[in-house]
């Protein structure tokens, strides 16, 4: 196999952000994602402040969500919800563009909407995703979203919400990843539920996977790779 446990585990950002989880949920989902060291906990934004705490230490990183999921609230808010995001601990902030504005072809208001969440995340030193919702969007939208957060200098460019009608497919995620400069990563979310469909994205040059069957897909990792359960 061309992977170690690492390799796959440090992919996920264990998805902690439908919106009836109860606080025992989000406590349990942190516990998860430390126990089989995930690359991070992306939750709810109310709960980061705790997340954060419960995972200093670690090496798994505390992100949330900025403009969630729908985006089209003012850069203000936007900016708003970056700042607080920060202050409670944030590391990565998964931001959602305009899409109304995307299909609106006003690509300078979506430039700089997203100029000014990933300017305030990179001023305190921290990291960006930012969320086409590819499900709404044609080939050309796409390619002139990755060539902006190309230019801003965006981290990753992540495929979709998990709340639209679809998630990543193996076409949007080759068209990213061949539009995107290389110093910018991509990330699928949506539809990645087993380990299978976790090395097929890797071997399309898919750094990081939203998911929430973190600990099926970890569980059959070990297996294959002879390791024990993380229990």
């Amino acid at each position: 196999m061309n992977y170690t446990y690492f390799d796959v585990a440090k992919m996920i950002d264990h998805s902690l952000l439908n919106p009836t989880l109860t606080a025992a949920d989000l406590e349990a989902g942190i516990e998860l994602a430390l126990k089989y060291d995930t690359a991070s906990v992306c939750i709810l934004p109310y709960a980061l402040a705790d997340c954060a705490a419960r995972l200093q230490g670690s090496n798994v990183r505390a992100s949330t969500t900025i403009g969630f999921p729908h985006g089209g609230h003012t850069t203000a808010i936007k900016l708003g919800e970056a700042r607080q995001a920060l202050a409670d601990g944030g590391e990565e902030l998964d931001m959602v563009v305009n899409i109304s504005q995307v299909l609106s072809g006003n690509w300078a208001y979506v430039k700089a909407d997203i100029a000014a969440v990933v300017q305030a995340t990179h001023d305190a030193g921290q990291k960006v995703k930012v969320i086409f919702e590819n499900a709404y969007l044609n080939d050309a939208q796409k390619i002139a979203l990755c060539e902006i957060c190309g230019e801003l200098g965006a981290d990753w460019v992540k495929t979709s919400t998990g709340y639209a009608p679809s998630g990543a497919t193996d076409e949007d995620l080759i068209l990213m990843r061949k539009h995107t400069p290389a110093h910018v990563q991509v990330k699928a979310a949506g539809g990645i539920r087993d380990l299978d469909a976790l090395l097929r994205v890797r071997a399309l040059g898919v750094s990081r996977s939203g998911a929430t069957r973190t600990a099926a897909m970890l569980d059959d990792a070990c297996q294959r790779l002879g390791l024990p359960l993380r229990v």
